[in-house]
């Protein structure tokens, strides 16, 4: 299985390549995923997760916004 955001799920999607004569060839997009050692505010230990940038972005707002939420049980 190839690499999914904990928060967005985003993962690997397919698309095409489209030329000047208009010739369509498959292509894969790539979502921004980075592995990232975050503290999870459950268990208040830190844990090694794939999580894409704009999952990082939302995990920002639920912090400011004092939402609780647990890292090992995401993305399950």
């Amino acid at each position: 299985m190839g690499k999914v955001c904990i928060v967005t799920g985003k993962t690997t999607t397919t698309g095409m390549n489209v030329s000047h004569s208009k010739r369509h060839t498959l292509r894969k997009l790539y979502p921004n995923l980075m592995k990232r050692k975050l503290m999870n505010p459950a268990t208040g230990r830190t844990e090694t997760v794939v999580i894409s940038t704009r999952g990082l972005r939302t995990l920002k707002k639920w912090q400011a916004e004092g939402k609780k939420y647990d890292l090992t049980k995401m993305g399950k």
